[in-house]
């Protein structure tokens, strides 16, 4: 998988979440900050899940 397809699929997860949280009334600078901690866990997991195994 590439990491621009797995950046996607995760922007998308991210936009329902931030989504469902404004409509559940959760204030938006705490959306803000969750957004921003998921947005990097999301870039740390694509970057492991995609880069190529180094040659032994």
């Amino acid at each position: 998988m590439s990491f621009a397809l797995y950046m996607i699929g995760f922007v998308i997860f991210l936009g329902g979440l931030i989504w469902g949280a404004s409509v559940a009334g959760v204030p938006t600078l705490y959306i803000g900050i969750g957004a921003v901690i998921l947005l990097g866990i999301g870039i740390f997991s694509a970057v492991s899940r995609t880069r190529g195994k180094d040659p032994s």
